[in-house]
């Protein structure tokens, strides 16, 4: 019973923003303003410059819809932490890690991975290859995310606010009763480095 004056709490006031009603942990990509800006001008550009008759119908259309295909697969880019797994999707593609299999948590670059791969931006997985690391999966929006050592491939995440998911994150591994070899959750991320 509630004690008079006091103000009665509901259980949806006390579950932390970002966690959904089962408990699990979401948050979306980390967007480059100058990446959507791309592929907005690029459609300003077929909507221009293809138009019949310089062109077919068909061929402007074409490409217009895989600029609006690449543009909303970008945007809908996100992460879950669930009990047993880490969830990054996006459409037509995603990968899951899980969680007792964590073995480090890094704030890193891909320019520090000097990470190669033509298809590593598009594919499902988006597998791309490192020589500080090897193969590793990469399902990011930006450049500066958190390198998630797991299983046979690590995973290359970007979330909007790194450090709260750094920190989610390896709350949940934790308590799996896993090993961590680096956790850099407790740390900040540093300052992306001028080049």
């Amino acid at each position: 019973m509630t004690p008079p004056g006091a103000d009665a709490v509901s259980p949806a006031a006390t579950i932390p923003p970002r966690l959904d009603r089962l408990g699990r942990y979401r948050a979306r990509a980390d967007f480059s303003y100058g990446v959507i800006a791309f592929y907005l001008l690029l459609l300003l550009l077929i909507g221009v410059f293809l138009q019949p008759p310089k062109t077919a119908l068909w061929a402007a259309l074409l490409l217009a819809i895989a600029v609006i295909g690449f543009l909303a697969r970008y945007l809908s880019t996100h992460y879950v932490i669930d009990a047993d797994y880490l969830r990054a999707s996006r459409i037509l593609g995603g990968q899951k890690v899980r969680l007792r299999e964590v073995r480090r948590i890094e704030f890193v670059s891909l320019r520090e991975l000097s990470a190669t791969g033509f298809w590593g931006s598009w594919g499902w997985r988006g597998r791309m290859w490192s020589p500080r690391i090897g193969q590793f999966d990469c399902i990011h929006t930006t450049t500066n995310g958190i390198l998630v050592t797991a299983g046979t491939h690590p995973l290359f995440v970007t979330p909007v606010d790194r450090a709260a998911f750094a920190e989610e994150l390896s709350r949940r591994v934790r308590s799996h009763g896993a090993k961590l070899l680096a956790d850099e959750s407790a740390a900040p991320p540093a300052a992306p480095r001028p080049y």
